[in-house]
């Protein structure tokens, strides 16, 4: 084509996959220094410059761009310094030709389209806002909120965008240009208002009131706790979504469902309460419903004061543990809090840890412990019959008004809490549709009656979901755009020290029904070494294979956080570098994390 050198490089993005390339090496003009010139969106600049300021080792519910703590950004492993940052509206002039900067944030926050007018015709170089066949390039970029939308919203804003510009060809980072734009983006856009639709949570949350929650919880002498059944009680005041439910026998021991969100000292309060008019005497255990540390945030709390145990389903163990292992949202260290001694609770111990479909017998009741995720992958169903009824504690898998038959129940719809339709809100909409509860005992105080016509509702609605997700999928299978996990490292975050080494395994997941090939090639920042270099082998069908690495920072290492790209390659098809961990370069001390566990709570 008689390329002879590169002036500028426009990136209409930060995604890893779009500048892993911009490590410049040629000889320079003198007009011009060794490398190209770098532009990109002024929205996304600190993602390119300070990439590392984007992935923490102890990490907060209120951290930019993420979720919960769950950061959607992927930024480059190593800065990119933007010698011109472009604001929508912008003019970007270069040898006769004129860019306009448009807007279309959606798939990344301050993503730009650059519109260049050629010969009567109107091409616009969209990133990934939309791929040929009216196709989402991937959905866990657009996930911005926990389950309210603005991602998606954003998306469509921009898609509008693009349509009133009327472009003849639109020329996106992925895949084929796209040919007649205006039909694509119109099936597009309406793609996006059914995803819409069907995502944004399936209960009125601005009407949380205690009086929604339930219709069948009655007040007790015991200021804001209330009675469900005989046997079971809840918190309930206005404006309130601690999570707490408590099934008291008649001799007076009684077991938790989840401990969190609440001020310790109105906890304490409510339960002296129960002491005096309940006669509640032992709280023998408390049962943590899924991995979320909102549910659990006191328990080590009860522990101490009551000696009750910490019991959850064994794939929930090492979320509860080690959450650090994990990218997944709301982790128990995201809330900040702390241990009786000042440290930070970076973990909670697990006394006990069942089996899927495990039961046991306490105070004269059969309890079984089945896996049922929904709202994230680590989560468990607590039933048994109380009261003459079979009641079910479903953590947050769905809330919402039996009665009103224009809720689904459907919690928010959260990729990264591990949430794969077919083994999240399917299988446990499926579970429930055998199970028939009488009464549904969710998270943050929902009661739910009579629902065998709820989850039938609920059950429709998941597959509804997938089938949307299906729609707009660019991929033989929507899993692969859909989950940021199908290649993660564990632990997530890994602290060494210069010279030091740690071990971590790469986890590779095949969604398809034949074996899969990969190619992981790490990219690591000066100072760091990964071992092997590169990961090649074969997964197979519908499974997951974990593969050991070693991480080792040279004496040259620089103290602080660190990014490590995984550039993946499945089947000759290339990706890039999707997929990331974080390492921290500690000043001494050698490669282990600070302890989880308090002092009060150690092992």
């Amino acid at each position: 084509m008689g390329v002879e050198r590169v002036e500028w490089v426009l990136f209409t993005h930060h995604h890893r996959e779009q500048c892993q390339g911009a490590r410049w090496t040629g000889a320079g003009q003198e007009t011009q220094p060794s490398r190209p010139w770098f532009a990109g969106p002024a929205a996304e600049r600190e993602l390119f410059e300070r990439p590392a300021d984007f992935r923490k080792l102890e990490v907060r519910l209120g951290d930019a761009f993420t979720i919960h703590g769950a950061s959607y950004v992927r930024p480059p492993v190593q800065p990119i310094p933007l010698d011109r940052a472009l604001a929508t509206n912008d003019t970007f002039a270069w040898r006769g030709y004129e860019f306009r900067c448009v807007a279309t944030p959606g798939n990344s926050p301050g993503s730009l389209t650059y519109v260049l007018e050629r010969d009567g015709r109107r091409l616009a170089f969209s990133g990934d806002v939309v791929l040929d066949g009216a196709r989402m390039h991937t959905w866990f970029d657009t996930e911005w909120d926990y389950g309210f939308g603005a991602g998606i919203r954003a998306l469509r804003e921009s898609v509008g965008r693009l349509r009133a510009l009327e472009p003849a060809l639109l020329l996106p980072s992925h895949g084929p240009m796209v040919h007649r734009p205006a039909e694509q983006l119109a099936r597009y856009a309406e793609k996006l208002a059914t995803l819409e639709r069907l995502y944004l949570r399936g209960y009125d949350v601005e009407g949380g009131a205690a009086a929604y929650q339930d219709k069948v919880s009655v007040p007790t002498v015991v200021s804001n706790v209330w009675q469900v059944t005989p046997s079971v009680f809840k918190f309930k005041r206005p404006n309130f979504f601690g999570n707490f439910g408590l099934i008291l026998a008649p001799s007076g021991r009684a077991l938790m469902v989840d401990c969190g969100l609440l001020d310790e000292r109105f906890l304490d309060t409510a339960l002296e309460g129960m002491r005096q008019h309940f006669g509640l005497k032992a709280i023998d255990a408390i049962v943590i419903t899924h991995m979320h540390g909102d549910h659990f945030l006191e328990a080590p709390h009860l522990r101490a004061r009551w000696g009750a145990p910490i019991w959850a389903l064994d794939n929930m163990v090492d979320k509860l543990e080690h959450p650090e292992w994990f990218d997944y949202a709301a982790p128990i260290q995201a809330y900040g809090k702390r241990n009786p001694d000042g440290s930070p609770m970076n973990g909670v111990r697990v006394d006990r840890a069942f089996r899927p479909g495990e039961t046991f017998v306490w105070e004269g009741y059969r309890f079984t412990v089945d896996w049922m995720p929904g709202q994230t992958e680590f989560a468990l169903c607590l039933h048994a019959e109380i009261d003459g009824r079979r009641v079910a504690f479903t953590g947050d898998n769905l809330f919402g008004d039996p009665e009103n038959p224009a809720q689904t129940g459907h919690e928010a719809v959260v990729a990264h809490n591990s949430a794969i339709l077919e083994e999240g809100y399917i299988y446990g909409a499926e579970y429930l549709t055998r199970l028939q509860p009488d009464l549904l005992v969710g998270g943050h105080s929902f009661v739910m009656d009579r629902p065998r016509a709820f989850i039938e509702r609920y059950r429709r609605w998941a597959y509804e979901m997938r089938d949307a997700f299906r729609e707009l999928r660019s991929e033989d299978d929507y899993r692969y755009g859909f989950d940021p996990f199908w290649v993660r490292a564990e632990p997530y975050r890994v602290q060494v020290a210069p010279g030091g080494t740690a071990e971590l395994k790469v986890w590779i997941r095949n969604f398809r029904s034949v074996a899969q090939r990969h190619r992981v090639a790490f990219a690591v920042p000066a100072g760091l070494v990964v071992e092997p270099a590169v990961l090649e082998g074969t997964v197979a069908p519908e499974s997951r294979r974990a593969f050991p690495v070693r991480m080792r920072a040279t004496t040259e290492a620089v103290v602080g956080v660190h990014l490590v790209g995984m550039d993946v390659t499945l089947e000759g098809r290339r990706y890039g570098q999707w997929f990331d961990f974080v390492v921290g370069v500690t000043a001494g001390g050698g490669g282990e994390p600070p302890a989880p566990f308090g002092p009060a709570q150690a092992p």
